[in-house]
């Protein structure tokens, strides 16, 4: 494994040293900043005027553009802003910092010059998406809380899961297999309130990037895909604010100047009022409340023209508490759970052709319940129920970006991430029994390291690679596991607004989430691998067609393929809890190792996304057709099934209309077709053995009440796994916004929502429901069990106020 390690670091060094240069020439390097706040802006495109030659601004908004001696035009064009061309004679390096104007959208389409660089023609990387900020705020979503998470799953090739849900379920992966990154730092739970919203505050964010295939080399840890996402740095020039007012929380948000021009801070925070709106309605004999918080923070210090500091974090946490008091009897129950990141980051320049960043990351997922009786009827019995899982883990991260010449981006970095694992922590103690209190704390230590290089080059005018190659290498106790991942990107352009690309990634996951509910429950644990545990890991194909329309309108197709191997899930009737409760008075520990069993997966299929970004119409149509299936030799005897989150059509449609300056309409339809449910297909009783079908109601509109009858019984079969398919969703959701300039350039909005406008009864989830029948004449009585339908969400209306100052 260490020759393995010194042969890529060889390549490395290698690639460094390799000389570019072919006669006299000189490098124009800088960054491209916001003019009004001074926030770094990435992927902006700068290139000479009149030709395909060019660069894109990195993540902290770096360029460098080397070009033989001479005079030239030079164009920095981003979408949503004006852009800058300046004339300059090249015969010495330049340093040349660059601001754009956004382009606010009025009553006419916006004019963005030379679009070219930004056409998705021109991208070697395919199956990303890239969602403008400002849309995210203009969709409707449920109860007016604008998430990130919703709007994403809008996307071709991303599924939902069950309606309302906030998880994330990309080409057929799981939800665990989704890498989800905030300033660097991972994210294990994004989800609040059981899933129904996300953690990720709009307000706090920069940038959004969904990779869904095609994964560049810097990125490894997750089979699916990767959720890029970079905070704002706080306005450098002037103080600025924004309050937000909804139904189930509000929100503040500040950014400004420590030294102006030079360090700025953002907070942004958020909380629900459930707890205190409800607190008058409670007693001293009952009290019970929910919340949920989260709070985004940055602060960044230039040091100098080469040096700059970054500091952010994240906190979001969830709260669920109950006390009653029934004569003398007492019962207190505490549900919690949250996240809590930090990241510090140092750039450096070394060369106007070298830039780095050094981070330093930790992340913690905590999960809670509390559980407590206490009885005083003839003597004081007390029971106490205590469970944790939890995470920490610590990172540290080198990366380079190296730009010898526009045909060649080079980045290259190592990363090492050591983890703390308690998957199943369970503390039961009682009063009663001698060989109690019982403590379960299963602790586990891992360390995950991986080393990278990859080249964005340009081979002509028409080929564009991004090829890659990552070796990761995974620790636990005396267990290694080691593996090479290449990485492709290729596109050919046909002509100037039409490309065919391909890509092929390799991706291992050596961090997983059991999950038994489909819900995004936090009883979902995070576990490790280990010597038992082998690395999931998979292989992504994909070709896509690329086609920019007249009025800045992006067409995409793209076909996949994916097969994984090594996927894990709980073995029938395991649970979360790791603790054999048939004896309470002799609980015996349950090793989650023997609680899983490993399979294969497969999924494929077609995406389509016709894109407008900006303009007084902007939005999206996105449709998705897949197939995703799983094969465990310990499940549904060992036959193939279809996964939970399996749908085979996917259709989106979004739109956003300036009616005036001060109007905007918005509004989103989605169809998706059924998911697959674990239904009994027989029942056995100790009368009779009976069971009959009955499909006939399937087809009428809303009601699947009987779809299955079973009279009698006590004890329900199955033959296979996910054996019934629910019904078709689709709701349209609609915003209208209305907003105000006022006096010292404050603006406010009002906006009201309706979610569901036509109140379909979509499918939550389905339950069996038992109704027992008497005979009168005969004096029997039998038992009738039918599937009913579960719904949540008819006509949903939101009201929201926002203020920016």
């Amino acid at each position: 494994m260490k020759q393995k390690f010194f042969i890529l670091l060889s390549l490395l060094l290698f690639k460094l040293t390799t000389n570019f240069a072919q006669g006299e020439k000189f490098t124009i390097s800088g960054f491209v900043k916001e003019k009004s706040s001074g926030e770094r802006l990435p992927g902006v495109s700068i290139y000479l005027l009149g030709t395909s030659t060019g660069v894109s601004t990195n993540a902290y908004g770096f360029y460098s553009i080397t070009l033989p001696k001479g005079e030239y035009d030079i164009t920095y064009s981003f979408v949503g802003y004006g852009s800058q061309t300046i004339k300059i004679n090249l015969s010495e390096n330049v340093d040349k910092n660059m601001t754009l104007v956004p382009s606010y959208i009025e009553l006419q389409e916006i004019e963005v010059n030379a679009q070219k660089i930004n056409k998705v023609s021109d991208e070697v990387q395919m199956s990303v998406i890239n969602i403008p900020t400002s849309q995210i705020q203009e969709i409707p979503v449920f109860l007016g809380e604008k998430d990130i998470i919703k709007v994403i799953q809008l996307m071709p090739g991303v599924q939902s899961g069950r309606e309302g849900s906030a998880g994330l379920f990309v080409r057929g992966g799981s939800d665990d297999q989704n890498l989800l990154i905030l300033d660097d730092a991972n994210v294990y739970n994004a989800q609040h309130l059981f899933g129904f919203f996300s953690v990720f505050n709009g307000d706090a964010i920069k940038s959004v990037d969904l990779y869904k295939g095609g994964f560049p080399a810097r990125f490894g840890g997750r089979l699916s895909s990767v959720l890029d996402m970079q905070m704002k740095d706080g306005h450098q020039e002037e103080f600025h604010g924004k309050i937000g007012l909804g139904l189930i929380s509000s929100n503040l948000t500040l950014e400004g100047p420590i030294q102006k021009g030079k360090s700025s801070f953002l907070l942004s925070g958020r909380r629900t009022y459930f707890d205190v709106v409800s607190r008058p309605l409670m007693t001293d004999e009952f009290n019970s409340g929910y919340y949920f918080y989260d709070i985004n923070a940055k602060v960044n210090f230039e040091l100098g023209k080469k040096d700059r500091i970054f500091l952010s974090g994240f906190s979001g946490r969830d709260n669920y508490y109950l006390n009653e008091t029934v004569d003398q009897n007492q019962h207190n129950e505490n549900l919690y759970w949250g996240n809590l990141t930090g990241t510090l980051r140092w750039n450096h320049i070394f060369s106007n052709k070298l830039f780095s960043n050094l981070a330093l990351i930790t992340s913690n997922y905590n999960f809670n319940v509390n559980s407590k009786d206490k009885n005083e009827d003839d003597e004081v019995k007390t029971y106490n129920l205590n469970y944790k899982s939890l995470i920490d883990d610590y990172t540290i991260k080198f990366n380079l970006d190296y730009l010898p010449n526009p045909k060649h981006a080079i980045k290259l970095g190592v990363t090492s991430t050591f983890y703390k694992f308690a998957p199943a922590a369970f503390v039961y103690a009682s009063s009663l029994d001698d060989n109690i209190p019982v403590n379960t704390t299963q602790n586990t230590y891992t360390q995950e390291s991986a080393i990278y290089i990859e080249d964005d080059f340009k081979l002509s005018k028409k080929l564009h690679f991004n090829l890659g190659i990552r070796y990761s290498l995974f620790r636990h106790d005396d267990t290694y596991y080691d593996y090479f991942e290449p990485r492709l990107s290729s596109s050919l352009k046909l002509n100037k607004s039409t490309a065919l690309k391909a890509s092929f990634a390799t991706m291992n996951q050596y961090v997983h989430k059991l999950s038994n509910t489909g819900v995004g429950l936090p009883t979902d644990l995070w576990v490790t691998s280990t010597k038992n545990v082998i690395p999931q890991t998979s292989n992504q194909i994909a070709l896509g067609f690329a086609k920019d329309l007249p009025n800045d309108i992006n067409f995409t197709l793209e076909g996949y393929y994916k097969w994984s191997e090594n996927v894990i899930q709980y073995k029938e009737g395991a649970n979360f809890l790791m603790v054999d409760f048939e004896d309470v008075t002799d609980l015996k520990v349950i090793d989650w190792q023997n609680n899983i069993t490993r399979g294969d997966a497969k999924s494929y299929g077609f995406e389509v996304l016709l894109q407008k970004k900006y303009g007084r119409f902007s939005g999206w149509a996105a449709y998705t057709l897949a197939w995703a299936k799983l094969k465990f030799d310990e499940l549904n005897n060992g036959k193939e099934f279809w996964a939970s989150w399996d749908r085979r059509h996917d259709l989106s449609l979004v739109g956003i209309y300036k009616l005036r300056q001060n109007i905007t309409l918005s509004g989103v339809w989605v169809f998706g077709s059924g998911t697959p449910y674990t239904i009994p297909t027989d029942v056995h009783s100790s009368y009779r053995t009976d069971f009959i079908p009955n499909k006939t109601s399937i087809g009428k509109d809303f009601n699947v009440e009987e779809v299955f009858i079973f009279p009698g019984g006590d004890n329900y079969y199955y033959d296979e796994r996910n054996n019934f398919r629910s019904l078709a969703f689709h709701r349209l959701d609609f915003s209208i916004q209305f907003h105000k300039a006022k006096r010292r350039n404050r603006k406010r909005t009002w906006e009201v929502s309706l979610f569901n406008v036509y109140g379909r009864q979509n499918p939550f989830y389905y339950r069996l429901n038992s109704e027992v029948i008497y005979n009168p004449q005969n004096r029997s009585q039998s038992t009738s069990r039918n599937i009913v339908q579960v719904s949540l969400f008819r006509w949903i209306p939101s009201f929201s106020y926002k203020l920016e100052f």
